[in-house]
């Protein structure tokens, strides 16, 4: 569109933020409508921008059927009318000429179009195929932040309670599920407390690892027009980089990549010895404040400065900041979600608004943003490793709730241990476990990290790959089966931004040719594979949109994301509406945890959490003895380095981040010709002496490596620490500059222990100038055509199972577990025998050999049905554990902890077959476990208590 044609209120990407209309005070945020028009609408149509996590409220402009423009909405509370330039340009996407119109399907290595019938029946007949052969558990499912609610929520009832599968994630790993996690693991379940109505009165700002400034432009504004009136609060900004953020602050704070944690618990550190804590709140309503203190104690403004590079005086002024602000809001997002350590120290940042009381009030609390528009749904819906409305995979009675609502046997929902995500789910289509992959609307073969490896594990053959989408993007081209989606605007649906605000969206304009809303492909997928629930009623209740919402409100009553009280009527005009909406909350409820009261119950939390340094689960008896009974946890950790840093042969660290302009890897940003043309391709940031001493100048072509490949962009001189490099990740592909030029052809394929989120932002590089791009780009086009290589390959395999099929591997830990307890017997024999003085060892010996005997004839009826593998382990553990068999005090010690060691054999056995059990839905064989597993209990607890009563005397007493 050319913008002297347009009707707009502003040139928003000359002027990305508007003009300040300066304000203080809550609700005092004035209006301004921003709005960007082709031509004069016939009517107007209610929306929501889709386009970054603020959840802007937006009017469509449609004449002649088409979209013609846009317009804020001023009535609405999160932006007033307000719009940023990808708000108001995106729409362009939608008219664009390259629109999926067809289904399309692979033969002959080559995409080509089909019907809606044939496209749908071959993902049917794949998806029945391997719940027959292979179960459930060889169908994963990878979904977006784009969808709308009533999707996500139909795509978790059909893949948790109609398939089964536990292999359900979405693209919101990469960007925000730390966000979640450290709410969880901090107050109980995800969900932010605040509103951003805070950010009218409070008298500090801190933005960590958040570029407010790009990434939530509308939200900046407010804090710009704050930041122009009268009181206006100070603001601090931790960035690695310098960027519009950074500049507009009072402290610009550049930590090394990795070493956030260092930093946080410095600040920490300082507004605990400066006695800027509230001690009552901390004792009425929070755990682990001892143990914080202690972590914290050493980590001085000097100390942190040696680990992060961040001068101790600059720590000082802004831990002095922290203490003397009477209110306070904080911000996070990719610069701690993608970095090291990012769950220690997402919690950290909620760390320092508990020990200052500074949650659930007007201008105080902690925003652990999301990356994406709807990726708060993903998590409420269901849609990605959780579960809807936050119930708990590890409390025996939300899973009994969950199943009740939903009508089906709770054996049917995957709840045997925490669901798979994203990378995992990879891995295992890498290793063929997984066998069918559906991926929804994103495109992880730009946005998923070292892409090489990803292209390959898509590109396979023998990988069923199924792609949802509007475009036919650099994943779509790598997929067996192509389904054409309706996009925003062309669909009716509800999305929940970061302050928990739900909007309407209605739809506006039909989509392209043969297009179909992600709904209606998942409802007609649900019919085909006929899902009923446990009384044989089809499993799918509704059949339209609202009639979803209305099924989604009715599962989260009384849970913490209440939306029983909201409907579309409700949502029709005005602003949107806070969850919790229900009978207390009839219109929404501004700020949770009002009065210190958190999701923490052990009958109420979303999560048990986990050991923020290992990602251990924290078991259910466990967290109910800590008895957090609404208090909120203080989770703290000390700082480790990364796994990557910068040496010889890549001596520069480099971060991924975003552009203003762009969104993810610009499916409809690069549609809009002004976004594109304001950002038209990548670049590399470099600091000036750095680029001096490789000779580069402004604009030369430089080729950054890492281990894992290497990309080609100008340098861009500049707004950067020494040693350190910048590129944005957004650029693919799909336009074909003719180079390698990807981000993340270079990243690591690891995660965080917690919140599985990848690392983007740390790893080690090399710099080079060269005289043109001479790194070709991958070529994705051929990877699902084999070649006679790869035909042969798969036809010995053919051949090879004709004779000896796939299996299922049951049968080696029932043999590995008869064996080790056949093992253990004897050894309970030989013990009793040498030790039969000592009467208690003689005759417990003895009969535990009895029961460890039975334990084994308990097994013999599943050999039957699933076989036995004999397996040599247990017999090599049980000659190297042989029992020393010598009547003394330290004789019998080290005989009773060779027992103590197999038993620990056969518990972890018991533990995989378990699972086994439950994915299998086996009642038979779940009975026996858990019968073995009492039984394996007591004779470990025996075998520790008698260690324990023997120790002593054996090892200080001379015999």
């Amino acid at each position: 569109m050319d913008g002297s044609q347009a009707h707009q209120s502003r040139d928003s990407i000359a002027d990305i933020w508007g003009e300040r209309t300066p304000f203080e005070g809550e609700g005092q945020w004035p209006e301004r409508v921003d709005q960007l028009l082709a031509e004069e609408p016939d009517r107007w149509v209610q929306s929501a921008c889709v386009t970054c996590s603020n959840g802007c409220a937006m009017d469509i402009g449609v004449k002649d059927g088409r979209i013609v423009g846009v317009r804020g909405r001023a009535a609405d509370r999160v932006n007033h009318g307000r719009l940023g330039p990808k708000g108001l340009h995106s729409w362009m996407a939608n008219g664009s000429p390259d629109r999926l119109k067809h289904p399309l399907i692979r033969k002959d290595g080559q995409l080509v179009e089909a019907s809606w019938d044939e496209a749908m029946e071959l993902i049917v007949q794949k998806s029945q195929e391997l719940v027959r052969t292979r179960t459930a558990s060889s169908i994963g499912f990878y979904t977006t932040g784009q969808l709308f609610l009533e999707e996500y929520y139909l795509l978790g009832l059909i893949g948790k309670a109609g398939l089964g599968t536990p292999h359900m994630d979405a693209n919101t790993r990469l960007c925000t599920a730390t966000a979640g996690a450290s709410l969880m693991q901090s107050f109980g379940t995800p969900g932010n407390p605040g509103s951003y109505r805070d950010f009218d009165t409070t008298e500090c700002i801190l933005h960590f690892g958040h570029n407010i400034a790009e990434t939530d432009t509308v939200l900046w504004s407010r804090i710009l027009d704050r930041r122009r009136g009268p009181n206006p609060p100070r603001l601090i900004a931790v960035d690695i980089r310098e960027t519009p953020t950074t500049r507009e602050a009072d402290l610009h704070i550049a930590p090394r990549p990795g070493t956030n944690l260092a930093v946080l618990n410095g600040l920490l550190h300082l507004v605990i010895g400066a006695g800027a804590i509230d001690r009552d709140f901390i004792e009425a309503h929070t755990l682990g404040f001892d143990d914080l203190a202690h972590v914290v104690k050493d980590y001085t403004p000097e100390r942190v400065e040696a680990l992060s590079g961040v001068p101790a005086d600059k720590l000082r002024q802004a831990g002095q900041w922290l203490s003397e602000a009477r209110s306070m809001v904080s911000t996070a997002l990719q610069g701690v979600y993608q970095s090291h350590q990012a769950t220690p120290s997402a919690c950290a940042l909620n760390n320092l608004h508990l020990i200052r009381g500074m949650i659930g009030r007007p201008g105080a609390t902690v925003f652990q943003m999301n990356g994406q528009p709807t990726s708060q749904n993903t998590h409420e819906a269901g849609a990605d490793g959780e579960l809807p409305a936050f119930f708990n995979w590890d409390n025996p009675d939300h899973m009994a709730e969950l199943a009740r609502r939903w009508n089906v046997e709770v054996d049917k929902l995957p709840h045997w241990a925490e669901p798979t995500h994203a990378l995992q789910i990879f891995r295992l289509a890498e290793q063929l476990s997984i066998r069918m992959l559906w991926i929804q609307c994103t495109n992880p073969a730009v946005s998923m990290p070292y892409l090489g490896r990803v292209r390959g594990i898509l590109g396979n053959p023998d990988l069923f790959v199924v792609v949802q989408d509007a475009f036919l993007t650099e994943t779509a081209e790598l997929a067996d089966v192509v389904l054409p989606t309706a996009i925003w605007g062309e669909k009716t649906g509800t999305f929940t931004n970061v302050d928990r605000t739900c909007h309407l969206s209605l739809k506006a304009v039909d989509p392209p040719g043969q297009a179909r809303s992600d709904f209606d492909i998942f409802l007609d997928y649900a019919r085909r594979m006929g899902f009923r629930d446990k009384d044989g009623a089809p499993l799918v209740k509704f059949s339209d949109p609202e009639g979803a919402f209305d099924d989604f409100r009715e599962v989260t009553r009384g849970r913490p994301c209440d939306y029983s009280g909201m409907t579309y009527e409700k949502l029709r005009g005005g602003s949107g509406i806070q969850w919790p909406c229900n009978d207390e909350h009839p219109d929404g409820c501004e700020r949770l945890y009002r009065g210190g009261i958190f999701a923490t119950h052990p009958d109420y939390a979303a999560s048990y959490g986990h050991d923020i340094v290992t990602g251990g689960n924290i078991l259910p008896e466990e967290y109910r003895a800590k008895e957090p009974h609404g208090r909120a946890f203080l989770k703290a950790a000390h700082y480790q380095p990364p796994s990557e840093e910068p040496e010889e042969e890549y001596p520069f660290w480099l971060s991924t981040g975003r552009l203003v302009y762009h969104f993810h890897t610009r499916t409809k940003t690069a549609r809009s010709p002004e976004l594109r043309a304001a950002a038209p391709d990548d670049w590399v940031q470099v600091n000036p002496e750095d680029a001096a001493e490789q000779g580069i100048r402004e604009g030369d072509w430089v080729r950054i490596e890492s281990r894992r490949g290497r990309i080609e962009a100008p340098a861009r001189l500049g707004d950067i620490p020494r040693g350190r490099l910048f590129v944005p990740f957004h650029f693919g592909y799909w336009d074909d500059p003719g180079r390698a030029r990807a981000a993340n052809e270079l990243t690591l394929f690891e995660w965080d222990p917690v919140s599985k989120q990848p690392h983007y932002k740390f790893l080690a590089v090399r710099i080079t100038r060269v005289a043109r791009p001479s790194t070709v780009q991958p070529d994705e086009k051929e990877t699902k055509n084999p070649t006679l290589k790869d035909q042969a390959r798969r036809a010995a395999e053919a051949a090879s199972s004709a004779i000896k099929p796939p299996r299922q591997h049951v049968s080696d830990y029932l043999g590995l577990l008869i064996e080790s307890e056949t093992a253990l017997a004897r050894m309970f024999e030989e013990v009793a025998k040498a030790h039969a003085k000592d009467a208690d060892v003689h005759s417990m010996g003895r009969r535990m050999a009895t029961w460890t005997q039975n334990q084994v004839d308990a097994l013999r009826p599943f050999v039957e049905r699933y076989g036995d593998t004999s397996q040599v382990e247990p017999k090599r553990l049980a000659r190297a554990l042989s029992p020393r068999l010598q009547p003394t005090g330290i004789g019998l010690l080290r005989d009773l902890q060779d027992c103590w060691l197999m038993a620990n054999e056969i518990h972890i056995c018991l533990c995989v077959l378990k699972q086994a059990a439950l994915a299998l839905r086996d009642e038979r064989l779940k009975a026996v476990v858990l019968a073995l597993e009492r039984q394996n209990k007591r004779q470990r607890s025996w075998l520790q208590t008698r260690i324990l009563s023997a120790a002593p005397q054996a090892l200080i007493v001379p015999e």
